[in-house]
């Protein structure tokens, strides 16, 4: 079930009604079945692999408390969930290459393989998990002993799919202790529901048509000139409303729930660096990424050399993490080599950083520019289906302009502007809920040109969520 489909919506009804009529423990039930259900609505034969996920931290959690905490339950949990991740999702592709290698070297290799489908959402719930056993571990964390408590903080439906990737040391408490949902939460999560319909179903949908244009294969005539250009930015701002719909829907819903899940999105596109970027973009992931791969690599200690090796490979696994394809490789490998000349220009970019007021401001506002700018061509390298079609692609620029890209040009005015401007309110006032705050006729405005968007102009393809293949 996707968000935006009416079986979601009944689905959500049906539970809701009955949550808040139950006691505690009985909401936590409620919750754990229909997270199962939920996922089971994809395919229920996957579902076993989030029970595993489950079953073994769980214990593996209980057998690390105490003062001596054998390392080799560790391992049993990380080699389970990763085995689990390398086989569902990368055995198709490192089976693939390895087949490619080898008739490379003149060797025989038989390419009857089995390919196998990758569950949606593997990647999330299974650095979720992960997350809680390292820090149990570590000693950051007391196990929980209460199995359904753990299994819902595994499969918590709102954010099972597509993130974020929630930490036990935040999200076990809320579901350990009986939850109250005030006013101000339902409110809150009402306009962060209704943001994030719009930003998914009238803005990335009716963007979709246009980046589908220029990135996949189809027997029309191929995107040249102008709409080039434009479809790139389509896709840029298509999945900027997917996952910040998806993002913005999941705390929504969580709310309403009387759970507060992170912010996993915070209007990145005004970065004015990589570093900055990815304290905006999948912020969890990064985190992740932070805690429990560059920092026990080494992160800034050993010397610069040694930090910027630790910036590659970090985002080398994070673009893989995405998927099974070179072109997510690239664009780790990308954001990687941002990363690492950001670090190193960070000196030389402090003294061009004007003193003034207005000096500052423009300053910002060109890094802002010339970010996105690089951010762009990174989109490039996440959406393609091959790296070989990136030359090809960028020649067609050169065509003659038709300007046959004028409705995706006014598409984004009437669909992407609304929610730039909402985003550049929030950042004036490094406030997420700034809407809420405003005059009340003018918030009502707001509330209601969305929801008749909502209603007349969403897309009438039902397309999935970007970060469900994830």
């Amino acid at each position: 079930m996707f968000f935006n489909s009416f079986e979601f919506i009944w689905f959500f009804v049906l539970v809701y009604g009955v949550y808040v009529i139950l006691t505690h423990r009985a909401q936590n039930v409620l919750l754990l079945a229909a997270s199962y259900f939920f996922y089971a609505c994809w395919d229920v034969r996957f579902l076993s692999l989030i029970i595993l996920s489950t079953v073994v931290d769980y214990f593996c959690g209980l057998k690390m408390d105490g003062e001596e905490k054998p390392r080799r339950y560790l391992w049993i949990s990380i080699l389970v969930n990763l085995g689990a991740l390398a086989t569902f999702k990368y055995f198709n592709f490192f089976a693939d290459n390895l087949i490619l290698m080898l008739q490379a070297m003149g060797f025989h290799a038989d390419p009857k393989l089995i390919h196998l489908m990758a569950p949606v959402g593997i990647s999330f719930y299974t650095f979720q998990t992960m997350s809680y056993t390292i820090d149990v571990y570590r000693g950051n964390l007391k196990p929980t002993r209460n199995f359904l408590n753990f299994a819902l903080f595994v499969a918590y439906f709102p954010q099972l799919v597509a993130g974020p990737i929630e930490r036990a040391r935040r999200l076990l408490p809320q579901i350990e202790k009986p939850r109250i949902i005030t006013y101000q939460m339902f409110r809150e999560g009402a306009w962060l529901i209704l943001l994030g319909f719009f930003m998914k179903t009238v803005m990335a949908d009716n963007l979709a048509i246009f980046a589908s244009e220029l990135f996949d294969e189809s027997e029309g005539p191929r995107p040249n000139g102008m709409q080039v250009p434009m479809g790139i930015l389509a896709y840029a701002f298509q999945i900027y409303g997917d996952f910040g719909g998806y993002s913005n829907i999941a705390r929504g819903l969580s709310k309403w729930m009387g759970i507060e899940i992170i912010v996993n999105f915070r209007m990145p596109y005004f970065s004015c660096n990589p570093a900055e970027f990815w304290r905006r973009w999948h912020i969890s992931l990064s985190t992740w990424l932070r805690d429990y791969l560059y920092i026990p690599l080494g992160g800034n200690r050993g010397g610069t050399g040694k930090m910027l090796r630790n910036l590659m490979l970090t985002m080398l696994l994070g673009g893989l993490w995405h998927g099974a394809a070179w072109h997510f490789v690239a664009w780790g490998a990308y954001h990687g080599l941002l990363l690492v000349v950001h670090r190193l220009c960070s000196p030389v970019l402090q003294l061009l950083n004007p003193k003034t007021r207005i000096g500052a401001t423009i300053w910002k506002l060109l890094c802002m520019g010339g970010f996105f700018s690089l951010t762009l061509f990174g989109w490039v390298l996440f959406r393609v289906s091959s790296l070989g079609d990136i030359p090809l692609m960028f020649s067609r620029i050169f065509d003659p302009w038709d300007w046959n890209a004028r409705v995706c040009i006014l598409t984004m005015l009437f669909f992407v502007s609304p929610v730039v401007l909402i985003d550049v309110l929030q950042e004036w006032r490094k406030d997420m809920m700034a809407v809420k705050r405003l005059w009340k006729p003018v918030r009502l405005a707001i509330y209601l040109y969305l929801f008749i968007c909502i209603v007349m102009c969403s897309s009438r393809e039902n397309y999935a969520f970007v970060y469900f293949q994830f």
